[in-house]
């Protein structure tokens, strides 16, 4: 609910600080140096429910309020708004939200922090028409406010273009006041499968087409690198193999040397060391424990020795029988190093190279029973859609004929007994099918007898415009009660029995949520539970807006003056006093 509204600087208003929060009179007011503040807010603020009435002489400022909190709420931002001398204006608007208001899913899609349940959304606008927006002094676009104002305030009759008068809302708003959420949320799931089947089967089909037109490219491929058999790891044991080979007469060259330092018969290291071990033996015995670590390490030296010249003699004899491999060991390097190249990869990866391509065959072979298959599934989706949209649209047709048979009886009494309300409901084709279901869904009305119901902004006018959205928000009441709505002179070009008509259904909407509403109806005024007047007062040289809370005998003389003009008259202020305690 809205809270309170600062205005700096906006066309006739210095500075103005309304506080609706429901504090003891002049709790919360922030009087200036020239008298512009609000005096006082009674012992009920607008942030309660109930119906809050401002009123005030044509041109006194109302329309600036409205002005004021439109472009707070993220509305077109005008450089005519800025008063005369100022280098900047700025609005804030605070709201108290509810723990499962709407908001607060998009403030954390924003990931915006809200401390205390406390909402404050705040524009700032410069000389030059461009304008800043925050929401709780971070830095936000102006499409968010938008978006977090249609959560929580609604004005009928000033803006157009958004709440009723937007007939994108229309079908959710049906969809709520039929009870129909399970079913569209069946439609919104149906269709998101239905979407799934179908994007399956065309990825599938992509692929297939792809395979096909590289058909005779995938089966030469598969049939050179099955013919080739890479296998893990061989480029780097043929890189071995090969370097070995090309290095061949070194290393014999090397391990003959080795060979004759190890075996030759009179000066091998072998040969050596067993005449060493010979040596110790014979003398074992006398020299007792202190040889036997020596004799020891002699007896294991000729033994790595002797090991030593066995591997030596088995790599010669590789040597030998490799001797003539190194033609077909390159061969075989090269012939991998080439489909490498050729397929843009490391000689590693031609494994998995085949498998991929042996998988893009077989899709080919076997796509076309895929695609039978995924096209089965798609139509069955299909089917599943249309039997959960058709279900929705029939009951959407029972909930239009309720809501405009309620919207019906509304109307009479608010002087619109020769107009109808009418909910539109129209097939759509199948390309404009969506999660939103079948139809395309308008509030529409006819203002004459026997005249063709068109959209609700364009056939209405004026006054009737405002008291059609009106019959339609009472029988909508029970939709969206966090939200605070705004009616901006609903009762234009109405008196009477008409204007108490008004008056009474402002009441009973405002039963369980925040109503506002700007009216010239003394009718109107006289339901309100709290009440503001709105003045324009010399300031210097210019003049100003100043609103002022209404206690119980300022209201009556307000009343009083709505009902009299100029004079206030004993008779105005006696039937001022009828109105209320009819109220």
């Amino acid at each position: 609910m809205l809270v309170s509204l600062s205005i700096r600087n906006i066309v006739l208003i210095e500075k103005l600080d309304l506080t609706f929060d429901g504090g003891a009179p002049g709790a919360h007011a922030e009087q200036n140096d020239r008298g512009l503040g609000d005096r006082g807010l009674g012992d009920r603020g607008l942030g309660d429910r109930g119906l809050g009435v401002l009123t005030g002489e044509t041109g006194a400022g109302k329309s600036i309020l409205l002005d004021s909190l439109g472009f707070a709420l993220g509305n077109r931002a005008d450089a005519r708004l800025l008063r005369s001398g100022a280098e900047q204006a700025s609005v804030t608007a605070t709201f108290d939200i509810a723990a499962r208001h709407p908001a607060w899913s998009i403030l954390k899609e924003q990931d915006l922090e809200v401390e205390d349940a406390v909402l404050i959304l705040r524009r700032v606008l410069a000389k030059d028409g461009r304008s800043r927006a925050y929401v709780n002094d971070q830095p936000a676009a102006a499409g968010l406010l938008r978006r977090l104002a249609d959560s929580l305030i609604e004005i009928q009759g000033q803006f157009d273009q958004r709440g009723l008068m937007d007939s994108a809302t229309h079908r959710g708003l049906l969809d709520a006041y039929g009870r129909l959420q399970p079913k569209a949320q069946a439609v919104a799931q149906a269709w998101r499968g239905w979407r799934d089947a179908v994007a399956a089967r065309e990825d599938a089909a992509r692929r297939m087409a792809e395979a096909q037109r590289d058909e005779a490219f995938l089966r030469h491929a598969v049939e050179e690198l099955t013919a080739l058999e890479p296998q893990p790891g061989e480029e780097a044991r043929l890189t071995a193999q090969r370097n070995r080979l090309m290095h061949r007469e070194k290393l014999i060259e090397g391990i003959n040397a080795a060979r004759q330092a190890i075996d030759d018969e009179e000066a091998g290291a072998t040969v050596g060391l067993a005449r060493a071990q010979r040596a110790l033996a014979r003398i074992a015995e006398t020299g007792g424990e202190a040889l036997a670590p020596a004799i020891a390490t002699l007896e294991r030296a000729l033994l790595e020795c002797e090991e030593a010249a066995a591997q030596l003699n088995a790599f010669a004899g590789d040597m030998e029988l490799e001797a003539d491999s190194l033609e077909a060991v390159e061969e075989r390097f090269f012939a991998l190093q080439d489909m490498a190249r050729k397929h843009h990869c490391a000689c590693d990866d031609l494994i998995a190279l085949r498998e991929d391509l042996a998988a893009r065959l077989a899709a080919i072979d076997g796509g076309e029973a895929e695609l039978t298959a995924l096209a089965e599934q798609a139509a069955a989706a299909r089917r599943h859609y249309l039997a959960a949209g058709e279900a929705l649209s029939e009951a959407r047709q029972k909930a239009a004929k309720r809501l405009d048979k309620a919207v019906a009886r509304e109307l009479p009494p608010l002087k619109l007994e020769r107009a109808r309300f009418a909910t539109a409901i129209t097939r759509l084709e199948e390309d404009d099918w969506s999660a939103q279901g079948l139809d395309r869904i308008a509030f529409e009305v006819a203002t004459n007898p026997g005249s063709t119901p068109g959209p609700i902004g364009k056939i209405a006018s004026g006054g009737e415009l405002a008291r059609f959205l009106l019959a339609v928000k009472v029988v909508l009441a029970s939709i969206n009660p966090e939200r605070s709505l705004v009616f901006d002179e609903v009762d234009s070009g109405v008196g009477g029995a008409t204007a108490h008509a008004v008056g009474e259904r402002l009441a009973r909407l405002a039963g369980d949520r925040q109503v506002l509403v700007v009216t010239h109806s003394p009718q109107v005024a006289a339901r309100g539970s709290r009440h503001w007047q709105v003045q324009k007062q010399p300031a210097g040289r210019q003049l100003a807006t100043r609103v002022q809370h209404l206690a119980d005998r300022e209201r009556r003389e307000e009343i009083a003056r709505m009902l009299s003009g100029a004079e206030i008259t004993d008779e105005a202020r006696a039937a001022a006093d009828r109105l209320i305690g009819a109220a």
